[in-house]
C-alpha cells in the first residue's frame, strides 16, 4: 500500500507576465514552434514556471505564464473577455472550467493526444482534459492538536467539536478550487442538497481562523503551527512535509471526498490559438505531466504512460464520492455567491 500523507506567491498582474523558456518574444502564432503565447496557470508556482520553461526549450514556442487560484482564474477571463488575456488555462479542477464555458470563456479543441486519456478525466467535446487529478483531505499539525488536547480529525464532523475553534483555515470558494472542492464535498454526502452543504459550513465557521484566496495557503498556516487543521488537496499536504514541515499529517475524511481533476482547456478568441494547441497538445503528454513530481507536486497524472510514485494517492485506500464535474461546474456561480452571502466574505488580499 502507497503512503500518503504557498506561502502562495502573489497573483502577476497582467503588466509583469513572468517569461519563462526562450528570452525571445516572436508575435508569430506557429504550431511549428517560433512563436509565442500566455497561459493562465493555477498550479503551484514552481510547477507553473517548470511547466514554461519545459515547454518553450522542447516546442521552440515562448510561454509566458500568469499565476492565480482558479477561482481568481475565472473572474479574471471573465473581466477580460471582451480582449482575451491569455491563450490557454492550465490546472484548476475542471468544474471551473465548466463555469468558464458557462461564461462563454472557452472554445472546444480535442488534441490528438486526448485519446490515450480516460473518458472520466476529458470533456467529450473537448472543452478541457484533464492533466492531473488529486484528492482533498485534512493537514493538521501534530503538535498543535497536543497542544489543544484534540485528536487527529477523522471526519467531516469531527471538525465540527469547539476544540478547533479558531485552528481551522480553508480557502474561500470563491477565489480557491479547492475550496469549493470541499463545497461540493458536502453537496455530495447530503444528497446533493445545496442547503445542507452550506448549513454545514455555517456550523463549522465558528471554527475557522481564516479564509485564505489560495487553495494551499492553510497547508502552509498548518505547517507553521498557526491553525490545527487546513483543509486542502493531499497532494499540497505532502509537498509541505517533503518541504521541512515533518509535523504534519494527511487525512481522508472517512465519509469520503470527492476528486480534484485539473485540466488544460483553450481560451476563446485567443490571440494564438495555434500556439495553444500545440500547447494543450504536449501538456497530455508523458513528459509534460511527470514535471509535478519533479517539482515536488504530487498530483496524478491522467495519461496512463506517466510516472505514478508512492506519494500520489490510490483510489483504493480511500473514500472517494461520486463528482459530477459538470453539475459542480454549472453550479459553482450560484454556489460560491451563497457562501460569499451567508457564511463568509471572500477576502480581499
Amino acid at each position: 500500500m502507497r503512503s500518503h500523507v504557498m506561502t502562495t506567491a502573489a497573483a502577476l498582474g497582467a503588466t509583469a507576465l513572468v517569461l519563462a523558456g526562450c528570452s525571445s518574444s516572436s508575435s508569430s502564432d506557429s504550431g511549428g514552434g517560433g512563436g509565442s503565447l500566455t497561459v493562465l496557470c493555477t498550479v503551484q508556482e514552481d510547477q507553473c514556471q517548470q511547466v514554461m520553461d519545459t515547454f518553450s526549450a522542447e516546442e521552440g514556442t515562448t510561454a509566458r505564464y500568469v499565476r492565480m487560484s482558479a477561482g481568481e482564474a475565472v473572474a479574471r477571463m471573465n473581466a477580460s473577455k471582451a480582449n482575451p488575456e491569455f491563450d490557454v488555462v492550465y490546472g484548476g479542477g475542471a468544474d471551473n472550467h465548466v463555469a468558464s464555458a458557462e461564461f462563454g470563456l472557452l472554445e472546444p479543441y480535442v488534441s490528438p493526444n486526448a485519446d490515450v486519456i480516460p473518458d472520466e478525466f476529458k470533456d467529450p467535446d473537448g472543452l478541457w482534459t484533464g492533466i492531473y487529478w488529486g484528492m482533498f483531505g485534512f493537514c493538521a499539525n501534530t503538535d498543535v492538536l497536543e497542544d489543544i488536547g484534540a485528536d487527529l480529525p477523522e471526519s467531516w464532523s469531527d471538525l465540527l467539536d469547539p476544540v478547533f475553534a479558531g485552528n481551522i483555515a480553508m480557502a474561500h470558494p470563491a477565489t480557491s478550487g479547492t475550496a469549493y472542492q470541499a463545497m461540493w464535498s458536502q453537496v455530495e454526502l447530503n444528497d446533493g442538497d445545496q442547503d445542507a452543504a452550506l448549513e454545514y459550513f455555517g456550523d463549522l465557521h465558528s471554527n475557522i481562523l481564516q479564509y485564505t484566496k489560495s487553495g494551499s495557503g492553510p497547508g502552509q498556516m498548518a505547517g507553521r503551527g498557526e491553525i490545527a487543521v487546513g483543509l486542502i488537496f493531499a497532494h499540497d499536504c505532502v509537498k509541505f512535509i517533503n518541504e521541512g514541515f515533518t509535523n504534519l499529517e494527511t487525512i481522508y475524511p472517512e465519509e469520503g471526498a470527492t476528486f480534484e481533476v485539473g485540466a488544460v482547456s483553450l481560451i476563446k478568441d485567443a490571440a494564438h490559438p495555434d500556439a495553444a494547441k500545440q500547447f494543450i497538445d504536449w501538456a497530455l503528454t508523458p513528459v509534460a505531466q511527470e514535471i509535478g513530481v519533479a517539482t515536488g507536486n504530487f498530483q496524478v497524472p491522467t495519461n496512463p504512460d506517466a510516472e505514478v510514485t508512492d506519494e500520489m494517492v490510490d483510489r483504493d485506500d480511500v473514500a472517494v464520492l461520486t463528482y459530477d464535474i459538470a453539475e459542480a461546474g454549472a453550479a459553482r456561480d450560484e454556489l460560491t455567491k451563497r457562501f460569499d452571502a451567508e457564511i463568509a466574505p471572500q477576502p480581499k488580499e
